[in-house]
């Protein structure tokens, strides 16, 4: 391939979940071209990765031209497939780099991008870094923010201040003492998870501990959880629908959907999302109290559940920007729901595109044990 082809072939980044897996395709000038999400559930086996890879090899055959730019961030070494977070780091490297080529590239944050043979000892860099690949890519486009990223698992929230991100947690476990990091999403939190007593029929009740409805049933009954983004069976196994929703979050209080009229259990759902936006909330108080300058910084929002992120940004009377409105102008309101939802696979592409053409000798080195690329 000459030199001017390869400078024409696409970037591809990639954010690796335990649940999810997403991709988007940039061209080498920094426009998003395209983007995608796959339910991944790695924790039930490595198989779940090989068949995504399928089907993004599949939607993008250019993925597997020997040219092609793999940009990757992770979240998914964190599954209880691996036996701790090193194990995990050194099996999606190695089983990524092994089906995406030596141009497969890692981001680690302040250390840059590692060729897979650096994962091994550079593990704890690469490690859950996609929140740090997102706010680093908003740092350029807005020098003070608060990223808020709500998931369908978990919520980051990210100070940016004079262009730089001021994070006071590097890694999961410092984020979740410092509450940028929050376990709670849209889709997959199990309600026990939200809250201990909740308000019914002007009472409040206790909740059971039981893994009966999650985020998902609430947001079915609000209206806010955009069908494509619900792609995970729900906790009954059973249907996702409304009615199959009332009946999950009837069991959470020991009663039957039967118990209440549909409108009350729309409104029982209400209290479960404020619920949600308060625990949010206090978290964001937290971060944005440790830096003056984001006394009336706007939020960035992102992931599937930022109408909660836009939420937020009413209550504390802070402008408010979609994250697709930074990263690619359209007015097509499906591509803007996947770019926002997928901001850290976008920012590891716009991440990787400008680094290519900023120093184009710089990459990452091809690792010396990468095998022809298997599509």
């Amino acid at each position: 391939m000459t030199t001017s082809a390869a400078a024409s072939m696409p970037v591809f980044g990639w954010d690796v979940g335990g649940a999810h897996v997403k991709v988007s395709m940039a061209t080498r000038a920094g426009v998003l071209a395209d983007v995608a999400q796959w339910a991944c559930p790695l924790w039930l086996g490595i198989a779940h990765l090989e068949r995504v890879i399928d089907a993004m090899f599949e939607r993008w055959p250019a993925a597997a031209d020997a040219g092609a730019r793999h940009a990757v961030t992770m979240t998914g070494e964190m599954v209880d497939l691996f036996a701790d977070r090193a194990d995990g780091v050194r099996t999606l490297t190695r089983a990524l780099a092994q089906r995406l080529g030596p141009r497969t590239m890692f981001f680690a944050g302040d250390a840059g991008w590692l060729a897979r043979s650096a994962c091994a000892d550079g593990w704890r860099k690469v490690a859950s870094a996609n929140w740090l690949a997102t706010a680093q890519w908003v740092a350029t486009r807005m020098p003070d923010a608060v990223l808020i990223d709500i998931g369908s698992t978990t919520t980051d929230i990210v100070s940016i201040v004079g262009g730089r991100v001021v994070a006071r947690g590097a890694n999961d476990a410092e984020r979740l003492v410092s509450g940028e990091l929050v376990y709670q999403g849209i889709v997959r939190t199990p309600l026990c998870g939200i809250a201990h007593r909740i308000a019914f029929r002007g009472e409040t009740t206790g909740v059971m501990n039981e893994w009966f409805a999650t985020t998902a049933d609430v947001y079915r009954l609000t209206g806010e959880l955009w069908p494509e983004h619900d792609q995970h069976p729900s906790a009954d196994n059973g249907p996702k629908t409304e009615a199959a929703s009332r009946a999950r979050i009837a069991r959470m209080i020991g009663r039957d959907a039967a118990d209440a009229s549909a409108a009350e259990w729309r409104r029982f759902a209400q209290h479960w999302r404020h619920a949600q936006l308060r625990a949010l909330e206090a978290n964001l108080a937290r971060v944005i109290a440790r830096d003056a300058a984001l006394a009336a910084a706007p939020i960035v929002g992102a992931g599937c559940g930022r109408f909660l992120a836009a939420a937020l940004a009413r209550q504390e009377a802070r402008s408010y920007t979609d994250f697709a409105r930074l990263a690619c102008a359209t007015d097509d309101a499906t591509r803007a729901e996947w770019i926002s939802t997928c901001a850290p696979s976008a920012a590891v592409a716009l991440l990787a595109s400008a680094a290519a053409k900023g120093a184009a000798g710089n990459e990452a080195r091809p690792y010396d044990d990468a095998p022809p690329r298997a599509a």
